[in-house]
Parts: C-alpha cells; structure tokens; sequence
C-alpha cells in the first residue's frame, strides 16, 4: 500500500511499532492501548488518535482487532474521517458469557455502526456477524477469497531452510531424525486449545510403548502409536487475560517431550523441523499460522471453526475435529503419527491448498478496496 498510498502506522507498544515502521518504510504513531476493557484508558486513547487525526486528516482508516477496532473507528468518526474500514479478524466474545458478553456484543455493534465498512478475514465469521446483527449486511465484505493478509508462499517454503539449518535446529531441540514433531505456534492461552493439547499429547506419547493398547493393521501387524512423538510450542506464554490450568502449565515443564521455546520472531525453521501442525483453537478469523504449515508443507490438524474449516478439508490436506475435545484430539494425533499412507497423501495436498490465499492475490483485492472507496468520495464531490 505504500506505493499507493501515504501510509501511517498506529499502533500501542511503541518499541516495536518503531521497528515494524523502518521495516516497511511507512511513517507511525504511538497511541497506548489495553488489551483489557478499561474504559478510562480506552477514552484517553479515542482522544489522543482523534487529535492526531484532526491534525493528519487522512483519506482513509483502516482497523484491526477489537481495541483497536473501537478506538479507531470512533475516533475516525469524532474526526470526520470519510473512510472508516474495519477488518474483523476473530471475535473473543464468543468464548465469554454474562455481563461481560454482553458489553462486548455493544462494543461490537458500536464498532460495525462507526464503520462505513467492514471485513470479516472469513465466509463464516461473516456468517456469525450476520446472525448475532452486529453490522448491516450492506456493510459487510469478505476480501478476496479470506484472510486478513494471505500467504507468501515464496517465503514460506521449505526450500528457505537448508538442510544444514535443519540439523542445527534439530541438534538445539533436542530432536532425533526418527521423533514425529506436532507443532503448535501462536499464544499460549486457553482460547488456543492449550489445555486439551497437552492434555491429548500427555496420552498419545504415554502410549508409543503400550502394545497392548495399539490396534492392528489388516495383515496382524502392531500400529506405532505414539512413537517418537515430541510437541514444540512456539509462541508467548500469556496468563493475564486467559491464564492456561495450573496442571497444563506444570506438564509443559515437566514433561521432557514438550519442548517451549517462546515467542519467535522468525518460525520458518521451526516449521522446517516438524511433521505437522496442530491447532486445536476455539475460535478464529482466519488463522495465518494454518496458512503458514500448509506452505510449508506441514498437514494440519485443526478444529471444527471458522477459518480453519475453510482452508482445512478432512481427509485432504489435514484433519478437522471438534473444539474442546480432548479425546477427538488424541485419535486425530494418533492417526496422523502413526500412519504413513494417511500422512503422506494429507502432506502431498498440503502447500497446493494455499494458491488461493497468497499474499499478493489478497493485496491487490484489498488495493482495489481502496481504490473503489476513493473512486466513491470523487464521485461524491
């Protein structure tokens, strides 16, 4: 979009919004925001981008995530801002309940009202939108074929890391050339699955040795359960907002198969050194880490949500169970680890399922979103 437009970059977290902005050229704007619903910080944030606002005057804004969502879009409105884009990329509400749900279906409604427009990154979660009559379905677009920015597949490949990366990575893990390896990247926070994924990996790796328990293939031959099964957790621990069980956390430690490694910048390696994704999430918009395995040739292994039951086809490219089952979850893993013909035919799908979700493909729909709401306001004058 920088080479169309005058972009500006707002965002809270100031440190890393400076580096994202010299990384891609564009100039920025640092307005604090929570997480959390606190309504005091919330306005004094509304009243710090509406100034800038007033002051910049742009053509065009354009939200993301729910805070930013209410804060961007009524600051745009107070400021006169013509353009007031929203991409909806996942709703949190869904997992809440009471009191709080409902000021959360407010402030959504409220969002999708101060909005001229809005993008739900999924066919589904533009659905739910539709049904729960949070925004007019006039107002209402899914951006090319979903995704909230697509998937470049010239990066994500597993031609980028060399077979010397690998190893080295491999020999850091603690990884042995014959271990499968699940890999789950992103939060680590109950509305992620966490919970039923150490808990289902607790029972498939504590079975690879039980013979007595492993079903028989057609010619009387053991089926490998759960041999050589590791699980690598990429991405933050967070249990402010969403603590994960205190059982979960100790497993996580103790249990020398899981290997965490923390938030990473760059996942490609790790990607590299694994089999297959497992992303057992309770809600999504349009998940780009399932994007990112599936150029990578990794299947997946996902829940039964939207987003992830857009991209996901069972039996296909991976394999698709129901949120919060923790007994689906380990049949799914056990299946996948333990059967080579499933596995290589789920793998063999995997990086051809994501053509219609590359990057420059959901770049140029969104630039003519631009370009049409522009095309709007010439008209207008």
């Amino acid at each position: 979009m920088n080479q169309f437009y005058e972009v500006t970059a707002v965002s809270a977290d100031q440190k890393e919004l400076e580096r994202v902005a010299a990384k891609y050229g564009v100039r920025h704007h640092h307005v604090e925001m929570t997480r959390t619903i606190s309504p005091l910080r919330d306005m004094v944030a509304v009243w710090q981008l509406y100034r800038f606002l007033r002051q910049q005057k742009p053509h065009i804004v354009h939200s993301h995530t729910p805070k930013a969502g209410i804060v961007g879009m009524m600051a745009a409105w107070l400021a006169g801002v013509p353009h007031r884009l929203h991409t909806v990329a996942g709703l949190p509400l869904l997992e809440r309940g009471g009191s709080k749900r409902t000021l959360l279906n407010h402030i959504e409604k409220l969002t999708c009202r101060l909005a001229t427009q809005v993008y739900p990154n999924s066919f589904e979660l533009q659905k739910i939108i539709m049904r729960a009559k949070f925004c007019a379905p006039h107002k209402m677009k899914v951006i090319g074929q979903g995704s909230s920015n697509g998937i470049d597949t010239d990066h994500f490949s597993p031609a980028q890391i060399t077979a010397e990366e690998q190893q080295n990575l491999r020999t850091e893990l603690g990884l042995s050339p014959d271990d499968f390896v699940f890999i789950f990247v992103g939060r680590l926070v109950c509305d992620k699955g966490i919970n039923e994924l150490v808990a289902a990996f607790k029972k498939v790796a504590s079975a690879r040795f039980d013979f007595a328990q492993r079903p028989l293939f057609c010619d009387g031959s053991v089926m490998p359960v759960g041999g050589n099964i590791k699980l690598l957790l990429v991405g933050p621990l967070e249990q402010e907002l969403d603590p994960l069980r205190t059982e979960t956390l100790s497993e996580i430690e103790s249990n020398p198969d899981i290997i965490s490694v923390g938030y990473q910048e760059e996942v490609r390696p790790y990607f590299a050194v694994s089999n297959a994704l497992v992303f057992p999430s309770y809600r999504e918009g349009f998940p780009n880490v399932v994007l990112q395995s599936l150029a990578m040739e990794l299947p997946a292994i996902v829940t039964d949500i939207n987003g992830c039951n857009e991209v996901i086809r069972n039996g296909y490219n991976g394999l698709v169970v129901p949120p919060k089952d923790e007994t689906a979850l380990q049949t799914a893993m056990e299946h996948l680890s333990s059967d080579p013909t499933l596995y290589d035919g789920l793998k063999s799908n995997a990086q051809k399922s994501v053509l219609p979700y590359e990057q420059i493909v959901v770049w140029e729909a969104l630039l003519e979103e631009y370009r049409m709401v522009s095309e709007m306001s010439e008209r207008r004058k």
